[in-house]
């Protein structure tokens, strides 16, 4: 029998792409869980909601009837928790909504699947045996490298600097307990800066390339030498994917794209490849030569971390994962996309964000 997945936030960013991975590269059965918060759109699954192996549950993680009900029905083979609310920014303005859903959100589904592993033991050794709970989480509970040279790596100790780093950190430590007193089979893979295709709009890469295109200013924050390891989301399904079914319990997996880029780097190259692909002069709404002429800088973030970065050695070695893209691919494939699918994100935009910075105290 095929397997079945259970994704928790599949209509998210990183969600849908595993949701999407699973179903077109895939025989499995998908499940997928969401709230559908301002971040979560069944658009980004278009091209796998009609596929007879997927089925959408819209329901809040924090529902513990509601979870035990979709354990109940559907018998999951593995569970994906991509659920969470993951903007910096935001978590700075309102954290209260990070605690709720990626601490206490994580806790229930974590009881869910508690109860439910504990009926499998009873009731099918074989199943209970492969039953995997596989938590997607972020460099960012690792705080700020200092060295110029150093790196993330599954050892280094959690140091996280706001809220939505602190509330990922949190909900890490409950998934690894889990394991370690319940003895639930689970894992931990913890991934460096995503980008890529149904990304929402407040997140660097594509309130760049929007704001470009509609002539904005591109607002950098601090002087830009902020350092992140960019991963394309769809390199990032494939290896989660992969963990879930080939990993180790108890292990946890950094997975990084090999990209360490200054932000404002990201946003020249951002600039370069709209001016060949679509370049200003053929919009008479946009006064300037190049995009770059649009780049402002603007005040810091409060407690901005100077730099990230990932150690992916171990998924290498162990499971013989390497991204397909590199940084210059995946960048090209990105606005290639935002500028084949202005459907997509000029419904988002027509939603409830307009572009405007969030977090700035």
């Amino acid at each position: 029998m095929s397997k079945t997945f259970l994704v928790t936030g599949g209509a998210g960013f990183i969600g849908s792409a595993v949701v999407r991975e699973l179903i077109l590269n895939t025989e499995y059965r998908v499940v997928n869980v969401d709230k559908l918060t301002y971040a979560g759109n069944t658009q980004s699954l278009a091209t796998v909601s009609d596929s007879e192996r997927y089925f959408f549950v819209h329901q809040d993680i924090c529902n513990r009837e509601a979870m035990e009900k979709v354990f109940d029905d559907f018998q999951p083979d593995i569970v994906m928790h991509l659920a969470a609310e993951s903007h910096v920014d935001r978590s700075i303005d309102g954290p209260g909504e990070f605690i709720q859903t990626n601490v206490v959100g994580t806790y229930t589904l974590l009881e869910a699947a508690r109860k439910y592993f504990q009926q499998l033991k009873a009731q099918s050794a074989e199943k209970a045996l492969g039953f995997r709970f596989h938590h997607i989480s972020t460099d960012e509970v690792y705080g700020d490298l200092h060295g110029a040279d150093d790196l993330f790596t599954e050892m280094t100790p959690y140091a996280p600097s706001s809220p939505y780093s602190a509330s990922k950190a949190s909900s890490d430590h409950l998934v690894r307990a889990w394991q370690r007193t319940y003895g639930l089979p689970t894992l931990v893979t913890n991934c460096s800066n995503n980008y890529g295709p149904y990304h929402f709009p407040e997140k660097l890469i594509p309130l760049m390339i929007l704001n470009a295109l509609a002539g904005k200013a591109l607002p950098v924050y601090g002087d830009g030498k902020q350092v992140r390891d960019w991963l394309y989301v769809e390199d990032h399904a494939r290896a989660l994917i992969q963990v879930a079914q080939e990993g180790l319990v108890g292990e946890t997996y950094n997975i990084g794209g090999h990209n360490e880029k200054q932000n404002i780097d990201v946003v020249y190259t951002l600039c370069d490849l709209l001016d060949e692909l679509r370049p200003p002069q053929n919009n008479k709404e946009i006064a300037v030569n190049s995009y770059r002429e649009l780049i402002t800088f603007v005040s810091d973030r409060p407690g901005h971390d100077l730099r990230y970065a990932i150690d992916a050695s171990k998924i290498e070695q162990d499971l013989g994962w390497v991204p397909q893209e590199t940084f210059e691919t995946g960048m090209r494939k990105t606005v290639e996309w935002y500028l084949s699918n202005q459907d997509w994100w000029q419904s988002v935009l027509d939603g409830s964000y307009q572009g405007e910075r969030l977090g700035s105290l």
